[in-house]
């Protein structure tokens, strides 16, 4: 009897450790970070802010993961191409998940930005990158340089940051 029971907890256990050694199910949907329309918001008006204060008005246009604009805002005096300039810039850094600084580097950058697809490689552009999640990326067009177009971009992201890496 004393046997029996011991064969059958053997038995118990034996199969315990199987299920447990069971490969993983693959995932069946992908979870994608996503910026409410008040964050987004927040970062357009920060990095407008920082424009204005420098002397130039802006346009600024936040865009998520997949590249499609979710706020775009041009400041009252800003030409008003430059909010097709900052969609393009924020586009192109959301595809290739990389800074406008960065994209303009890239070596392939002449053939695709003829291919109309909305490219931009130039400065101007931030993504949105924090805590290990891409959210998406900031464009802003209208100064006289895209060094200090990324400078206000990168003040709309620094107006959000800390909050999101909380989270």
């Amino acid at each position: 009897m004393r046997i029996g029971i011991i064969t059958a907890f053997s038995i118990v256990c034996s199969t315990v450790g199987v299920a447990q050694a069971a490969p993983p199910q693959p995932l069946l949907t992908v979870k994608v970070a996503r910026l409410t329309l008040e964050t987004a918001m927040k970062i357009a008006s920060a990095s407008i802010e920082d424009c204005r204060k420098a002397g130039y008005s802006v346009a600024v246009t936040v865009v998520d993961h997949d590249g499609t604009a979710q706020v775009s805002e041009r400041d009252t005096l800003a030409a008003p191409v430059a909010l097709k300039i900052s969609l393009e810039k924020a586009f192109t850094s959301a595809m290739f998940q990389s800074s406008g600084a960065d994209l303009e580097k890239f070596p392939g950058r002449g053939a695709l930005g003829t291919a109309d697809a909305g490219l931009l490689f130039t400065k101007g552009a931030v993504l949105i990158n924090v805590g290990g999640f891409v959210y998406g990326a900031i464009g802003v067009s209208g100064t006289p340089s895209g060094v200090v177009d990324e400078q206000c971009a990168q003040a709309g992201l620094d107006a959000v940051s800390d909050d999101l890496a909380m989270q």
